[in-house]
């Protein structure tokens, strides 16, 4: 039996969507009727969950420095662009203020290295996550009164306005040249005390992208995600059902920017500095793309994105050097064009034929 505000919340996304959205087919993570096929469904989901994590753990003890340090930063972009799936994918608000929310993370785990000793790994994620949160906070509350291009343009000036703050701030944030530190270690007091070496680092950040990819998976499909998708696909018809769509809203963009902050804190940890340029918009920009890649309101897709985009910007940077952006720039093109559901998307369709 299904819990109460389950079937509402899936009704309100049904009328919101209108005959279309009832009679759209259900994406593959949504829940199936029939037990043998939800059964199905979980042990195809986890056996390839764990397949993947099991490979992911162990790539980095076959793979040179570089190639291993470049598998952590995809993770890491990863778990940026997942986040931000939760607005653009499931409650259809495109935002520009995730490198604010990526830059405070960062800053705030540079902030808990150079005040504590001895230096905290915890504290590092605390610091960052707390002024990510707070940040966000922010935003939201300003931002989520408005829709669409308006929204995506509130965001992207907040995300502008923290830049040149940290920029010109040179007291507290180093200015241009940004704050540098040590990379902590990995200790739990009493218990044990691991350096975080690269390859340590790499298990933790998968271990964080694993777990967060559960947790969000949770939330998407639970009755506050069906309620985004119901906002997502007719505002006014949400509302007029009864749901508080700001309040919605606002709880939606702390969430994605708590794990963007998350992401902060782990590419802090991973380049041992903060630097007021992860703050520009740019930062954000790339983001959406990795979503448009991989495939809008997947999760997964955003992640697949971020490795197919940084690898094939690796490649092309070595053939064309300074001129590498140009055929990048062309293949994205196309693959807005021919491919609009991103590469997931693609490899549904071609796998169902």
């Amino acid at each position: 039996m299904s819990e109460p505000g389950a079937e509402i919340s899936n009704a309100a996304a049904s009328w919101a969507g209108g005959a279309d959205a009832a009679a759209a087919p259900r994406d593959d993570a949504e829940f199936v009727h029939r037990p043998d096929q939800r059964i199905r469904h979980a042990i195809l989901f986890w056996t390839g969950f764990a397949v993947i994590v099991a490979l992911l753990a162990v790539a980095p003890l076959v793979l040179p420095e570089f190639w291993r340090r470049f598998l952590t930063e995809i993770l890491i972009w990863g778990l940026l662009a997942m986040s931000s799936d939760i607005l653009i994918g499931y409650a259809g608000l495109v935002s520009f203020g995730h490198s604010a929310f990526f830059g405070l993370g960062m800053y705030g785990a540079a902030a808990a290295l150079l005040t504590t000793r001895p230096p905290s790994l915890w504290l590092a994620l605390a610091y960052g996550l707390f002024a990510a949160a707070g940040v966000a906070a922010f935003v939201a509350y300003f931002s989520t009164r408005l829709r669409d291009i308006y929204f995506a343009i509130t965001t992207l000036i907040f995300s502008q306005i923290f830049y040149v703050v940290i920029f010109t701030w040179t007291e507290v944030t180093g200015g241009e040249n940004g704050l540098t530190f040590s990379r902590p270690a990995l200790a739990i007091p009493g218990l044990f005390s691991v350096p975080l070496t690269p390859t340590v680092l790499h298990w933790f950040v998968l271990a964080i992208l694993a777990g967060s990819y559960l947790l969000l998976r949770r939330i998407a499909h639970s009755p506050f995600g069906m309620v985004l998708q119901s906002i997502r696909e007719n505002e006014p018809r949400t509302r007029a059902i009864g749901y508080p769509i700001e309040r919605y809203k606002i709880v939606a963009v702390m969430l994605s920017g708590l794990f963007a902050g998350l992401a902060g804190v782990l590419y802090a940890l991973q380049n041992q500095f903060a630097a007021p340029d992860f703050v520009f918009f740019l930062v954000s920009g790339e983001t959406v793309i990795y979503n448009v890649i991989g495939g809008i309101g997947t999760l997964v897709g955003p992640i697949v994105g971020a490795a197919f985009f940084l690898l094939l910007r690796e490649a092309l940077s070595r053939f064309f050097t300074e001129f590498y952006l140009i055929p990048l720039g062309l293949i994205f093109i196309a693959m807005v064009i021919f491919m609009p559901q991103g590469l997931l998307g693609f490899a549904r369709r071609w796998l169902n034929r």
